[in-house]
């Protein structure tokens, strides 16, 4: 079966599984485990922070930044399409204690003159605005991608109103990728990416093909306070060198191989442009595909026909479908979809 759910369900590779058997490893939570340290230095450098706290999940990470940026009562901005919005469980009231006033952005981006119109005024009857959260690339969004400049606007205009800007960079190495076109960006670039945001949350788990874990980056002083709430969060591990070691394989050897699920994507979008069941498809620019089908044909049924046709693909929406494309799914593979979508009868 083929597997277009999502990008979370790829395997550690051989070489992969080789790296986490003979990590070293100690007690993360009194920070001696030496691939842990190592894999949160080198993303902190990578992206231009001070420091990183590695965790479980990318759910974890965004809850933990937010809650360091907030105090119970204040006001978040997102766009309505954000993970931590739609995804995360209602996390920022039931963690922080906090709201959220939503943007409604093109695909999951919105500019910096509309988001800092959102602040409310300094008024005891209004939620303080504390912070602004940002996707790239955004998953509701049909993995959309941030324009840089957009992204620079938004931060110049975030510190001059005293606001803290959290990046949910769950997949910002696809954005990444796409904006090398395709090749992977120099280290400047990275570094000029990262310090746009205040925090970061980057995942290990989807494209990056590791089995597990997120880091959150920021200061010194503000992976301090993130250490505190992942223990109360829960989210304190022991001797996981092996689950740091396998990120640290995905930055040297998967990394530059996104660009591959990128083509593979467009490849789908296209086939789909020409499916006479499918009214829209997203503009396809990282490795997720979403479309809209026609008035006499559910999303349910779509998936269903697609089970029986040997794929699998994930509803988004009562007429909507995902497509997610990752290194688990082959060139022939995706060809093979391409052609059951171009002999289908709807």
């Amino acid at each position: 079966m083929i597997d277009l759910r999502s990008d979370t369900v790829t395997r550690p590779t051989p070489a992969m599984l080789d790296v986490m058997q003979t990590a070293q490893t100690g007690d993360d939570v009194f920070a001696e485990d030496p691939t842990t340290v190592e894999l949160e230095e080198r993303c902190a450098d990578m992206f231009g922070h001070e420091a990183a706290l590695y965790c479980p999940s990318g759910t974890m990470t965004n809850q933990i930044a937010i809650n360091v940026h907030v105090r119970p009562g204040d006001e978040v901005i997102c766009d309505r399409l954000s993970h931590i919005y739609n995804y995360e469980g209602g996390g920022v009231a039931r963690n922080s204690g906090a709201s959220m006033r939503l943007m409604n952005g093109d695909r999951g981006c919105f500019d910096a003159t509309s988001a800092m119109a959102e602040i409310n005024p300094i008024d005891s009857h209004y939620a303080r605005t504390s912070l602004v959260c940002v996707e790239d690339t955004c998953n509701k969004g049909g993995g959309s991608v941030w324009e840089f400049d957009a992204l620079k606007s938004l931060s110049e205009a975030c510190k001059a109103n005293r606001l803290p800007l959290h990046l949910d960079g769950a997949r910002c190495w696809n954005a990444m990728i796409h904006r090398g076109g395709p090749e992977v960006p120099a280290p400047e670039v990275w570094r000029a990416y990262g310090q746009l945001f205040d925090s970061i949350s980057i995942c290990f788990s989807k494209g990056m093909g590791a089995p597990v874990g997120s880091v959150v980056l920021g200061s010194k002083s503000f992976i301090q306070e993130a250490h505190r709430t992942r223990k109360v969060l829960g989210g304190g591990m022991r001797q996981i060198g092996g689950l740091a070691a396998a990120c640290l394989h995905a930055i040297d050897h998967q990394l530059p191989l996104l660009s591959v699920d990128h083509q593979h994507a467009h490849q789908l979008g296209a086939a789909l442009e020409q499916a006479s069941f499918v009214s829209h498809v997203d503009a396809v620019q990282t490795n997720i595909v979403i479309f809209e089908l026609n008035a006499s044909l559910t999303a349910d049924d779509f998936v269903a026909w697609a089970a029986q046709s040997g794929f699998l693909c994930f509803a988004f929406g009562p007429q909507k479908v995902r497509f997610v494309t990752h290194r688990d799914v082959s060139n022939a593979q995706i060809q093979e979809v391409c052609d059951r979508i171009s002999d289908a009868q709807f």
